[in-house]
């Protein structure tokens, strides 16, 4: 006992000399998509709440034509003050191309640029990438500020739009490194009288610009950060900076989400299977598997009217609807129509002190969006997130962010014929996603959205709260399980 007390004190005493903005990791500070648990060891210094990793698709191609497949992430909110961004991330064998597509009303860009240092000002994206990972606490030479600024133009930016940075190990220092941005945009320009819908910046990042000879070797993990900066009016000032991650600094890469190059092998685990659980939403068996539909789901699918978009849209809930839209496409103008679903399982039902061998995410399709051009195939993603929600009260603009892209599969366009119920059923491999849940004593908490760029690219599932004839039709998890 004496020995426990006396090492807690020369710990407590050391941490008075430890540097500002350094915390000690006391459980679980490395691993793929797991919290971080710290220990701050001196009151006011940083603590990241929790990690957050992309992991990116690569593609033997140009990556920029593979813009459906590409791992998508998201941050914001919708308001006729704040704006939302969808972040889509691939590369090939030359550069990383990412990809960021924001919902802004009024859209204002400086037509006599020529500071570098009020690029940000304007509407613009800052990209930031360190290539030790998500460690250190000032950016140093291994850390990287890209910006594209809007600006009136179709294709790549003019120099004066866009700046490079390079840290210092104090701070950043202007540098010359080769990259490319691309605006896009849906909105009338430098104009107040007239409401818009977004815009969006590619960035194409060589890695010979950042001293590699080709791509990272798969697994490669690296920092990356995004700052959205917004302006409303020529007056301004600028609207305050929204970051992915929301906890993230800009000048301290350790806040940083982690950025690992290609898909990892998640999928069953060997093993002799002991047992099975099937967990759906069954009331008789005291089953609770709360799911809701956000945004353009049905009930709030494509609605045109400005007012309603800008004010109400974001803020809406559809925990109770029995049929949910999952949804995305490359036109921001569209993005009313856009929706995303939200799920969570208990694992209580899974006997304690077993190992998952594999787990299985079931929805039931049962039709989706119809028009011309004609609908293709969906890659719908499955994404972690750390908080709980409530479903009668979880809306877009307040739905938890994901923590990392942890499944994906292809979903074929389906219009289910006169009581064919309950639809096409539709798999996605979550044993990585359910093994860590399980072994954290956590439930299930999942997330689908897809980087679709077609119109109509919308698929149509069963909710958990469609009616007891059709129990088959609602979202399951299938879990097998060993000793």
């Amino acid at each position: 006992m004496f020995k426990r007390r006396k090492s807690l004190f020369w710990c407590l005493l050391a941490a008075l000399f430890i540097p500002s903005q350094i915390v000690l990791a006391v459980a679980g500070q490395q691993g793929s998509g797991g919290y971080y648990n710290y220990l701050p060891a001196i009151m006011n210094r940083y603590v990241q709440p929790y990690s957050v990793r992309v992991n990116v698709p690569y593609f033997s191609g140009n990556a920029s034509d593979h813009f459906s497949e590409a791992a998508i992430f998201w941050f914001g909110k919708v308001t006729p003050s704040e704006n939302y961004a969808d972040i889509r991330f691939a590369y090939d064998q030359t550069k990383l191309w990412v990809y960021v597509a924001v919902f802004d009303q009024y859209l204002w860009y400086n037509p006599s640029q020529s500071n570098p240092s009020t690029l940000t000002d304007w509407d613009a994206i800052t990209l930031l990438i360190n290539l030790n990972g998500n460690t250190g606490n000032f950016p140093d030479t291994s850390s990287y500020r890209f910006i594209g600024a809007m600006s009136w133009t179709s294709d790549y930016s003019e120099p004066r739009y866009q700046a490079a940075y390079q840290g210092n190990g104090t701070g950043w220092s202007l540098a010359s490194i080769i990259f490319k941005t691309r605006p896009g945009y849906r909105s009338p320009f430098n104009d107040n009288t007239k409401s818009g819908r977004g815009w969006a910046m590619t960035f194409e990042i060589p890695f010979s610009s950042l001293g590699f000879p080709g791509k990272p070797p798969d697994g490669t993990l690296w920092g990356v950060g995004v700052q959205m900066h917004d302006r409303d009016s020529q007056a301004g000032p600028p609207q305050p900076v929204k970051n992915w991650p929301d906890f993230m600094q800009r000048d301290t890469p350790s806040t940083w989400a982690q950025l690992r190059f290609g898909l990892p092998a998640y999928g069953a685990q060997p093993g002799s299977p002991a047992g099975t659980t099937l967990i759906r939403e069954d009331a008789s068996r005291g089953i609770n598997v709360p799911d809701a539909g956000v945004g353009g789901t049905l009930g709030n699918l494509c609605p045109g009217d400005d007012n309603f978009i800008w004010n109400q849209w974001g803020n809406l809930n559809f925990g109770s609807g029995t049929g949910v839209n999952i949804q995305n496409q490359s036109d921001v103008a569209d993005w009313p129509c856009f929706s995303k679903y939200y799920i969570t399982f208990p694992l209580n039902a899974v006997p304690s002190g077993k190992t998952i061998l594999s787990a299985k995410l079931i929805l039931h399709q049962w039709g989706g969006s119809d028009g011309t051009p004609k609908p293709v195939a969906s890659l719908i993603q499955v994404f972690t997130v750390k908080d709980d929600w409530g479903e009668g009260s979880i809306t877009w603009n307040n739905a938890p962010p994901p923590l990392e892209n942890v499944s994906q599969a292809w979903v074929d366009v389906y219009f289910m014929p006169t009581n064919a119920w309950p639809g096409a059923a539709r798999v996605w491999d979550v044993t990585y996603a359910a093994s860590r849940a399980y072994d954290t004593g956590q439930p299930l908490r999942l997330a689908l959205y897809e980087a679709d760029s077609n119109y109509h690219s919308g698929k149509h599932f069963t909710t958990s709260d469609a009616e007891s004839w059709n129990i088959e039709g609602r979202p399951a998890l299938e879990i097998k399980w060993g000793n």
